[in-house]
């Protein structure tokens, strides 16, 4: 069913998260499958949008890229520490001093030591995943915060079955922030989709520029829309360019 959410426009730009909205969660972060169709969406509505289209994640912009099997997009990974503002340009990376070897070690420790949970080392950041053992949330809670409770310039993520621990120095709404100061988003009306804790900054962010959040899923949230499932906005996704070409020609009739 399509949402009851207000017309796409011409005028918009669409930041998009990854897992829990372009694609389902799953147990473990390669387990994940983009819909084959996903890709060539993205970039009909792109071409619609002026290149106003990108993806904000918090997986590197390299691994979002791999498992959509296309190269190139706008996108904020690590949750804004890497940038890619047009489609075609270099990732740049904030400067900032990763996650120690300490924390590293202890997580990783943590994490061998009880079957069913993943560390993930994502470089300048760390994810301690337990969604295979959704009984060790307290737990990992408690390991997290122990490993980097003398690291003032660390910030704890609490996600869907999942602790990150990242710099503080960026977040989803800085990344939308950023974009939106630039071509091709700047001056457009930004429309923000996700599904998680770490998108709520994201949301707040396209509100602020007289936009709006798309919440997917349960939550409280200051998302001004919401819709249930990754499928549902999967299918407003494949309608929108045509729904784009529509309010297009709208426009130009006289």
């Amino acid at each position: 069913m399509t949402p009851d959410f207000p017309a796409p426009r011409t005028d918009w730009c669409l930041f998009l998260d990854f897992d829990g909205t372009l694609v389902e969660i799953a147990e473990s972060p390669d387990a994940v499958r983009a819909e084959r169709h996903l890709a060539a969406t993205l970039t009909a509505i792109s071409a619609r949008l002026g290149g106003a289209v990108a993806i904000v994640s918090g997986r590197p912009i390299a691994e979002v890229e791999r498992h959509l099997d296309h190269e190139g997009f706008p996108a904020a990974g690590l949750h804004g520490l890497e940038m890619r503002m047009r489609a075609g340009q270099p990732i740049s990376r904030v400067d900032v001093s990763a996650p120690d070897k300490g924390i590293r070690d202890a997580l990783a420790s943590f994490a061998a030591g009880r079957p069913g949970l993943l560390f993930e080392d994502k470089g300048i950041a760390l994810a301690l995943h337990y969604r295979a053992r959704p009984d060790l949330a307290d737990a990992c809670r408690d390991a997290v915060k122990d490993a980097v409770a003398r690291h003032g310039n660390l910030q704890v993520l609490e996600g869907k079955m999942v602790f990150e621990v990242k710099p503080a120095a960026a977040d989803k709404g800085r990344a939308v922030r950023r974009f939106m100061d630039e071509a091709p988003f700047a001056g457009r009306v930004p429309v923000f989709a996700g599904d998680d804790v770490t998108d709520e900054d994201g949301f707040r962010a396209a509100a602020a520029f007289g936009g709006f959040g798309i919440k997917i899923g349960a939550g409280e949230t200051a998302a001004r829309w919401r819709i249930g499932t990754v499928a549902e906005f999967l299918r407003w996704l494949v309608a929108m360019p045509g729904r784009l070409d529509r309010a297009a020609r709208e426009t130009a009739a006289p």
